[in-house]
C-alpha cells in the first residue's frame, strides 16, 4: 500500500468473509421476506388489496384523463431512462468492474421472470414508434421484467454510486406505484413482483460482489495517526474482520514502536446492532447495558471506559486515537496491553487479581468479559484489558456478573480451591454466594466460552467449591433471561397441547351426539381399567431402578408423564420427564437413563410375545391384511434405514456420537438385561408392569365398545390395540393424535366391527386414555416442579 509516496507493507488479508458480510446477508434476507409478502399478496389477498387500491384511488385520482396521460408520459420517458443514467454514473465514476454485476443482475432479473409453464417467453416490446406516445411507454411500465431488471441494476450499483443520485433514482423507481393509483386506479401485481424479484437478485449480486464498504480505508487511518505523532511504517493482520473488528498491529514511529489499530465497518455495525437487538429481547433489562445508538457511540464508549478504567490505574492499554473514517468504517487505535497474561503466571497472584476487581467494583465500574486474555500482571499490578462491553455506573446483576466470570477464569488456570478462597478471602462470603448464583451457561458471555476448553465442567466445579467452602448446600441459580428454560418448555407443550387437540375439539359435537346412546358403566370400567397401566408403568421403572425411588412419587410421576408423552412427538417427553425424575431422586444421570431405556426395551419384548400370543388365540380366521404397509412403503422403509445406516457410518461426528453415547446406553441395557436373568423376582415386576400397560390399554379399549354395543370379543381388541399403537407410534404428531384414531377405527374395521360403533368407541377410549389424563398431567407436572421432583 502506498500512502503519501511512502509504501507500507500490509501482511494478511483484509477480505472479509461472506458469511460475515452482515449488512449485506440482512438485505438478501429481507428481499426474500418482501418476495413472500407480494406472494402472499397477490395470491392470498388479492381481491382485498384491488377494493383497497381503488378506494385509495378515489381519493388521490383528482386528474382529469389529459392530466393523467401527461403525467403517464413523463414518468414512462423518466423511467426509460433511468437504466441509462445508472449506466453513465457508472461509466463517469469509472467503474469498470462493476458493470460486469451491472450486465448479470439485469439479464438474470429478466430471464427469471420471463420463465413460463412452456418455457421462456420474450418480451412484446413493439419498439416502432406507434401514434400514441403513452401506448409506447407502457409496453415498458406494466412489464415486469423491465421493472425487475431496473430494481437489480439499481440494486447493485446502488453502493458505488453517491448518495444523492442513488435517492432521486430509487424515488423514481418506487414511484411508479402512487403514479398507477393516480392513473388507472390499480398497480399491476405482476409490476410489484418483478420490483421485488429484482431487488432480491440485485441483493445476492451484491452479496457474492462485495460493496466499497469492504474495501478499508487504511490510508485514511495511516494519514490520522501521522497527525497523532505515529508514523506507521507496517500493518501486521491479526485478526480478520469478520465477528469482531478488523485488528491490525501496527509498527510506528513515534512514542509507541506497536499500536493495536481496530477497524469496524458497516457489517460489525449491523452484526452489533442485531446482537444488542437479540440480547435486549432475550435478557432482563437489569443484566443488559444501554442500547448504542451508533457503532462510532459503541467504539467511543469503549475507549472513554479505557480512559476511566486508566485513572484508576488498571487499564492494560491507552486510548490513542478514535474516528470516523471514509465508506462508514470507524478506527480505534490504543497501545499494546502491558504486562503479561495471568494464565502464564503462578497461582500467587490470584490475591492481586481479586482486590484489583473489588478496586474496579468500588469505582462502580464492571469489565463484563473477564477472559483469562484480558487480565495481565504488570510489575506485581494486576491490569484489564478489552472494555467492550464495560459499564461506568454499572447495576449490581454487572458486578455479581464480573465475580462469576472471574471465578471461572480462575478456576480454570489455578484450580477450584485457590480461586475460590482468593474470591472469599477478599470479597467476603456473602459476595462470593451472591455470584456463583451467576455461574451459568446464560451469564457466560460467549469470550469466555470460547477461551476456555471445557468451560461448563469448570463453571459446575468452581459453584460445587463455592457450596463447599461456603457450607452451603444449594446454591439457586439467578434467572439472567427473560424467560427460563422451564417456561420456555410449558410454553412449547401448551402450543403443542392445542394443536394436537384442535382435531379432537373438531368433532366433539358429534361425539357428544353419539355418548347419549353409550352404556356409562363400561365407560367408568374402562377408565378403571386405563388406571391400572400407570400402576403397571411406575411398577415396571420401580424395578427397572432397583427400588431406589419411591413407587407412590413414581404412580404420580406417570400421570403427569401422560402430559409430556402426550404433546411431544413419538413420546420423548415422557421419557425426558422419567429421567429427570429418576435423576431427582438419587439416580445418576447414566443410571437413570440405562433405567428408562431397560423399562422401554422390556416393554417392547414384552408387547411382541403378547402380540404373537393373542394373535394365535384368534386363530387364522382374522383378516390382517389391513394391518401390512403396501410394498411400496415397505422399499421404501427399507431404503431410509439403509440410507441412515450408511450415514451413520460415513459421517465421522455421527459415528463419534454413536461410539461415546449411544453405545455405553446400549451396554449398560444389555448389562441390566443380564442382571434381570439372575433376579426373578425382578424381572416377574417388570415384565408384569410392561404386560399390565399394554392389556390396560386393551382392556380399556374393550370396554369403550362394549359400552356402544360389542360386537367384538377382548382377544381381538388386544391385537387391535397393539397392532394399531405399534404402527401409528411412528406418527410424527405429538401422542400420535390423528394416527392413533385412524389405525385403531382401520383395525376394528378389518375385523368387522360397524364405524358406527368402532368411531365414537375410539374417540371415548382417547377421552379415558388420553385427554382426562392430559388435563390431570399438567398441574401434576407442575406440583412435581414445585417439589423439586423435576
Amino acid at each position: 500500500m502506498r500512502v503519501d509516496g511512502r509504501e507500507i507493507p500490509v501482511t494478511g488479508s483484509l477480505l472479509q468473509p461472506l458469511i460475515r458480510r452482515t449488512s449485506d446477508i440482512i438485505r438478501v434476507v429481507l428481499a426474500a421476506l418482501w418476495v413472500g409478502v407480494v406472494v402472499a399478496a397477490s395470491v392470498i389477498t388479492r381481491p382485498e388489496w384491488l377494493a383497497l387500491e381503488r378506494s385509495v384511488s378515489n381519493i388521490v385520482g383528482f386528474l382529469n384523463p389529459d392530466q393523467s396521460n401527461l403525467v403517464y408520459l413523463v414518468y414512462g420517458m423518466a423511467i426509460l431512462a433511468l437504466p441509462f443514467a445508472i449506466l453513465i454514473e457508472l461509466i463517469i465514476g469509472r467503474q469498470w468492474k462493476l458493470l460486469a454485476g451491472y450486465a448479470v443482475s439485469g439479464l438474470v432479473a429478466g430471464l427469471l421472470l420471463s420463465i413460463t409453464g412452456t418455457g421462456l417467453s420474450t418480451p412484446q416490446w413493439h419498439l416502432q414508434v406507434p401514434d400514441r406516445l403513452d401506448t409506447f411507454l407502457s409496453q415498458f411500465l406494466d412489464d415486469p421484467r423491465w421493472i425487475a431488471m431496473l430494481a437489480a441494476v439499481l440494486t447493485v450499483s446502488s453502493p458505488w454510486l453517491p448518495t444523492r443520485p442513488r435517492r432521486w433514482l430509487w424515488f423514481l423507481l418506487l414511484a411508479f406505484a402512487p403514479i398507477h393509483l393516480v392513473v388507472s386506479a390499480v398497480v399491476p401485481a405482476r409490476a410489484m413482483f418483478g420490483l421485488a424479484v429484482g431487488w432480491l437478485v440485485g441483493a445476492v449480486i451484491v452479496l457474492v460482489v462485495g460493496t466499497p464498504a469492504l474495501e478499508v480505508p487504511l490510508d485514511a487511518a495511516v494519514r490520522l495517526l501521522a497527525k497523532r505523532g505515529h508514523t506507521v511504517t507496517a500493518f501486521t493482520v491479526v485478526h480478520p474482520a469478520g465477528r469482531g473488528p478488523l485488528v491490525l498491529a501496527a509498527a510506528v514511529d513515534g512514542p509507541e514502536r506497536e499500536l493495536m489499530v481496530e477497524m469496524f465497518g458497516k457489517n460489525q455495525r449491523s452484526f452489533g446492532a442485531l446482537r444488542q437487538l437479540w440480547r435486549w429481547i432475550t435478557f432482563r433489562a437489569s443484566e443488559t447495558a444501554a442500547l448504542h445508538g451508533s457503532m462510532h457511540r459503541a467504539v467511543e464508549h469503549r475507549a472513554l471506559m479505557a480512559i476511566a478504567v486508566g485513572e484508576l490505574g488498571l487499564a492494560a492499554q491507552t486510548t490513542v486515537a478514535v474516528t470516523a473514517l471514509d465508506r462508514g468504517w470507524t478506527l480505534y487505535a490504543h497501545t499494546v496491553p502491558r504486562g503479561t497474561p495471568i494464565a502464564e503466571l503462578p497461582g500467587d497472584v490470584l490475591t492481586g487479581v481479586w482486590k484489583s476487581l473489588d478496586t474496579l467494583h468500588r469505582a462502580q465500574v464492571s469489565h463484563g468479559d473477564l477472559r483469562p486474555s484480558e487480565i495481565r500482571i504488570n510489575d506485581g499490578t494486576t491490569l484489564f484489558s478489552g472494555f467492550a462491553v464495560a459499564e461506568y455506573g454499572a447495576s449490581p446483576a454487572q458486578l455479581q456478573s464480573d465475580v462469576a466470570q472471574l471465578l471461572v477464569s480462575t478456576t480454570a488456570i489455578f484450580g477450584k480451591e485457590p480461586a475460590v478462597r482468593a474470591a472469599i478471602n477478599t470479597l467476603g462470603e456473602q459476595t462470593v454466594l451472591t455470584a456463583a448464583s451467576r455461574l451459568t451457561k446464560s451469564a457466560m458471555p460467549s469470550g469466555i466460552r470460547k477461551a476456555i476448553p471445557d468451560w461448563s465442567d469448570v463453571l459446575s466445579s468452581a459453584r460445587d467449591e463455592v457450596r463447599a467452602q461456603t457450607g452451603h448446600e444449594k446454591i439457586q441459580a439467578e434467572q439472567i433471561t427473560r424467560f427460563s428454560r422451564n417456561q420456555i418448555i410449558q410454553l412449547v407443550l401448551l402450543l403443542a397441547l392445542v394443536y394436537v387437540a384442535y382435531p379432537f375439539i373438531s368433532a366433539v359435537p358429534t361425539f357428544f351426539t353419539q355418548l347419549k346412546t353409550a352404556n356409562w358403566w363400561w365407560a367408568l370400567l374402562g377408565l378403571a381399567v386405563s388406571g391400572l397401566t400407570y400402576l403397571g408403568a411406575a411398577a415396571a421403572l420401580w424395578a427397572c431402578a432397583s427400588g431406589l425411588v419411591s413407587y407412590r412419587n413414581l404412580v404420580i410421576m406417570q400421570v403427569a408423564n401422560t402430559f409430556a408423552a402426550t404433546t411431544t412427538p413419538a413420546r420423548v417427553g415422557g421419557l425426558a420427564l422419567s429421567v429427570r425424575f429418576l435423576q431427582k431422586g438419587g439416580l445418576g444421570a447414566v443410571r437413570a437413563t440405562a433405567a428408562v431405556a431397560l423399562q422401554q426395551a422390556v416393554q417392547i419384548i414384552t408387547h411382541l410375545s403378547l402380540l404373537v400370543v393373542f394373535s394365535i388365540a384368534a386363530g387364522t380366521s382374522a383378516d390382517l391384511s389391513h394391518f401390512v404397509p403396501d410394498a411400496t412403503v415397505l422399499y421404501l422403509a427399507a431404503g431410509v434405514g439403509v440410507g441412515i445406516i450408511g450415514t451413520f457410518m460415513f459421517v465421522p461426528k455421527l459415528r463419534h456420537w454413536l461410539n461415546n453415547s449411544v453405545r455405553p446406553q446400549l451396554q449398560e441395557v444389555l448389562g441390566e438385561l443380564a442382571q434381570l436373568a439372575r433376579d426373578p423376582k425382578r424381572f416377574l415386576i417388570i415384565i408384569l408392569g410392561c404386560a399390565a400397560i399394554t392389556l390396560g390399554q386393551a382392556g380399556a379399549l374393550w370396554a369403550s365398545v362394549e359400552a356402544f354395543g360389542s360386537g367384538t370379543t377382548f382377544i381381538t381388541v388386544t391385537i387391535v390395540t397393539m397392532i394399531g399403537g405399534t404402527l401409528a407410534s411412528a406418527a410424527p404428531t405429538p401422542g400420535g393424535v390423528g394416527a392413533v384414531e385412524a389405525a385403531l377405527i382401520g383395525g376394528l374395521g378389518a375385523f368387522g366391527l360397524p364405524a358406527s360403533i368402532a368411531v365414537p368407541s375410539v374417540l371415548l377410549y382417547r377421552v379415558l386414555t388420553c385427554w382426562l389424563p392430559v388435563f390431570c398431567g399438567w398441574p401434576t407436572m407442575r406440583w412435581l416442579a414445585k417439589k423439586n421432583m423435576i
